[in-house]
């Protein structure tokens, strides 16, 4: 099968197309044909051996997690999927899926049935970015009706989801972005945008139960500004991989709560996740479609900082 290399780790020019035996499925497992495959901003910062790149085991390693496709086959003991079933998920996060290539495996259960009113380039934009954003907000923060929510970073792939989560869920929504696409998030359901370029964003925000934090102290320590912004009592979450132990200590220091925070694979939540967007509470913004030999020019636009929504690898017809 067709797939995409990393010899070592570095930047995109080390990503190599590359052929190599299609896998079988072992018991609880089943076979996809990858037809799209998301990016993420974690897929190139990996790849330059920083985010979960210790988690990734031995060099060479296929890139990618999100992906989108058809069952081919399934192992032994699988009950909850078929040959044919049209699938979507982000199988064996953190560890090395293997998601830019036309087959992938993984457990049954790291998958659900992909929305049926999405097609796969929009189904493979969701996995990671969607979940991070449930289990953050849902999970994690235990968000109520009525919470006042401010998502930093608020038009990026896990973002503008967010956005959209927390205001289904009956929050007042904050949302920090650039002036261009405030007018796009408050139709995505944001009820105030702030511009971070115009002057600090603690000085125009205040009042907030629960900060999710999708940028960290690498940019502007975003993060220990946020401290500003919360009410007593209120939660951080730092989804940002730049969120050191002092970090969370100064937030817990002044009496509020703080955590760090990791998507994991979640079939179950991937289900709940494609009745939203059949119901049309959620909808994924791609910003590009390219094909499976262009991945480096993915990782360079991903890695710019300025996609709107998210990027995606064409992989099969």
């Amino acid at each position: 099968m067709r797939a995409i290399h990393q010899p070592e780790f570095g930047g995109p020019e080390r990503l190599t197309p590359v052929r190599v035996p299609r896998p079988v499925p072992l018991p609880t497992e089943v076979l996809v044909r990858v037809i799209a495959a998301g990016v993420n901003p974690c897929d190139h910062k990996t790849g330059r051996g920083e985010a979960v790149a210790p988690a990734i085991g031995a060099l060479p390693f296929i890139p990618g997690w999100d992906v989108s496709g058809v069952v081919e086959e399934v192992g032994f003991g699988v009950t909850t999927l078929a040959p044919g079933d049209e699938v979507y998920g982000m199988p064996w996060f953190p560890r090395a899926a293997g998601a830019y290539a036309e087959y992938v495996t993984a457990p049954s259960r790291h998958f659900a049935r992909k929305p049926r009113t999405a097609d796969h380039v929009h189904a493979a934009a969701l996995p990671l970015a969607a979940l991070t954003a449930w289990q953050a907000l849902v999970d994690t923060a235990e968000v109520e009706e009525g919470m006042r929510v401010l998502v930093h970073a608020g038009a990026g792939g896990v973002g503008h989801l967010a956005v959209q989560l927390a205001k289904h869920l009956g929050c007042h929504v904050t949302a920090t972005a650039r002036a261009g696409n405030h007018a796009w998030l408050r139709d995505l359901g944001a009820d105030e945008c702030v511009d971070y370029t115009e002057g600090p964003f603690e000085e125009r925000i205040g009042g907030i139960d629960v900060v999710l934090d999708l940028v960290g102290d690498d940019h502007a320590e975003t993060g220990s500004r946020s401290m500003a912004v919360l009410e007593p009592g209120g939660l951080y979450v730092a989804v940002a991989s730049s969120a050191p132990h002092h970090l969370l200590a100064g937030f817990r220091e002044r009496g509020f709560g703080a955590t760090s925070f990791l998507v994991e694979p979640d079939g179950v939540a991937l289900g709940h996740i494609a009745t939203l967007v059949d119901s049309g509470v959620l909808r994924v913004e791609v910003a590009d479609v390219l094909p499976l030999a262009d991945v480096a020019d993915a990782y360079r636009a991903s890695a710019g900082g300025r996609v709107r929504g998210k990027l995606v690898l064409r992989v099969s017809p």
